[in-house]
């Protein structure tokens, strides 16, 4: 029986001196140290940066572009809602934005923590749909500065029963205001109008997109004094699709693809080079024997009059029409017609090319 476990054991029959040698004892991790290798730390929020393997894991997850302009959007929007929502409570709101991420729409809908009031939206001229999410501190929050509530008392909160209307109801409110400043973010780089479709308690029934597809999610925090809450806001990459390059600008008017100095000196050398132009009388077709078989002093009979139209072309591009004619010494050809704006492109395009 010793035999079989000193097979087994690699230390067996070695005393601590030996054991050092071999280099096979190594220092065990505390809980702290693996949490931290990990990337799993109770003590700080899920806003917190994630470090280590759950770092790795995470990054796979959606790695999806950055919309910078989308950055200065929300910027915009927690601006605009300081203002009006200090209007709408008549209290001291601060909004501070979170942070922007990039989830999944499954993910989200799992991770909302009731109970919570789900908006949905529709973004008229993006022809889609979004989502925002009033947490039940902020819902609190709201009705008790809105009833008249005194500051420096908590609300009141009740778990296991349904939001009543009055509370609905002034959330519908605060959720119009959110989305009208909403709108106005939006304004300086394109006309939208989002407005209220629904509101909804079961993230079930607020399935605006497929579980798969990545949405962005803005996360705001909401101050009044001693009471507040959160409000988070989701648009589906699809919604963001029609006015994604408009998102991708690093600032407003920004020109994708575009060199204006090249632009211009493109232009100078098209408007200064030479081309070739030729006045066509007429055309006709001969059999190849009969050219080959040309002489020195053999006459050509064209269809041509005084009369008849001349065909004006650059190469082969029919430029305009005129007529021919005599000015002094020279055989001349009086233009009839406009130059075809057609034609101006394909000689441009192929000097370009």
């Amino acid at each position: 029986m010793a035999d079989t476990l000193q097979d087994r054991d690699p230390l067996a029959g070695l005393n601590d001196d030996e054991v050092r040698a071999t280099g096979l004892s190594e220092r065990v991790l505390n809980q702290d140290e693996i949490d931290s290798l990990l990337g799993f730390d109770l003590g700080e929020g899920d806003d917190s940066e994630r470090t280590g393997i759950r770092a790795i894991i995470n990054s796979a997850l959606v790695s999806y572009e950055r919309l910078p302009m989308l950055e200065i959007v929300f910027d915009r929007l927690v601006r605009l809602m300081t203002t009006s929502l200090r209007n709408f409570t008549s209290d001291n709101v601060e909004v501070s934005l979170d942070n922007i991420s990039s989830i999944r729409f499954g993910d989200y809908l799992n991770s909302i923590p009731l109970p919570a009031i789900l908006a949905v939206f529709r973004a008229e001229e993006l022809d889609n749909y979004g989502l925002l999410t009033v947490d039940s501190n902020l819902i609190y929050s709201i009705v008790d500065v809105l009833l008249g509530g005194r500051r420096g008392t908590a609300a009141l909160r009740i778990e296991g029963r349904p939001y009543t209307t009055i509370e609905r109801v002034l959330v519908q409110r605060m959720v119009e205001v959110v989305l009208q400043d909403a709108s106005a973010a939006f304004e300086p780089l394109t006309p939208v109008h989002f407005n209220l479709d629904r509101l909804e308690t079961n993230p079930r029934f607020a399935a605006i997109a497929r579980p798969a597809n990545a949405a962005i999610l803005v996360k705001l925090r909401i101050d009044m004094e001693d009471r507040g809450g959160r409000i988070e806001l989701l648009l589906p990459y699809a919604t963001l699709e029609p006015i994604r390059k408009m998102l991708l600008q690093q600032f407003m008017g920004e020109k994708f693809g575009r060199d204006n100095i090249w632009e211009g000196h493109l232009a100078t050398e098209l408007w200064t080079t030479d081309t070739e132009v030729r006045a066509v009388l007429d055309e006709q077709q001969a059999p190849l024997s009969t050219v080959l078989n040309l002489k020195v002093g053999d006459t050509f009979m064209l269809n041509a009059t005084p009369d008849s139209d001349i065909s004006i072309r650059a190469g082969s591009i029919p430029l305009t029409t005129g007529k021919m004619g005599r000015k002094g010494q020279f055989i001349a050809v009086r233009v009839e017609g406009p130059i075809s704006p057609e034609a101006a492109g394909s000689i441009a395009k192929g000097r370009h090319g």
